[in-house]
């Protein structure tokens, strides 16, 4: 049990927007042979992230489409802005009406997220 505040309010996870921890490969462990090489893998790759997330929601009746989106909504008010917008465009990804239901439930514009996005991958 930890009796030192554990980092507190301080992200846990990687990756995150909060400057917090990362990936630190002096710690991977080195790989052992069983019947064949056992490793860990990164599960990124093989996998977008989004294709299983739009699938689920367009399954979804309207109804329950529409609350999803308002428990998300009303779980993110409180949440910073730019924080909101990286996580509007996970969203769309997923399917473009997840993104503009959740957007448009926090008072955000679809159109101006994404074109933010646009130029913030250009300007890198």
């Amino acid at each position: 049990m930890r009796f030192d505040g554990n980092c507190g309010s301080a992200p846990n996870y990687e990756p995150n927007s909060f400057n917090g921890p990362v990936d630190d490969a002096t710690y991977r462990e080195r790989p052992h042979v069983v019947t064949g090489a056992v490793d860990r893998h990164d599960h990124r790759l093989g996998n977008d992230d989004y294709t299983q997330a739009g699938n689920l929601f367009r399954l979804m009746p309207a109804d329950a489409q529409q609350r999803l989106i308002g428990n998300i909504v009303a779980s993110m008010h409180s949440v910073p802005r730019r924080i909101q917008e990286l996580q509007i465009q996970h969203f769309h990804r997923a399917d473009p009406a997840d993104g503009a239901g959740v957007a448009k439930g926090l008072g955000l514009k679809i159109d101006d997220i994404l074109a933010h996005a646009q130029q913030t991958v250009a300007a890198d």
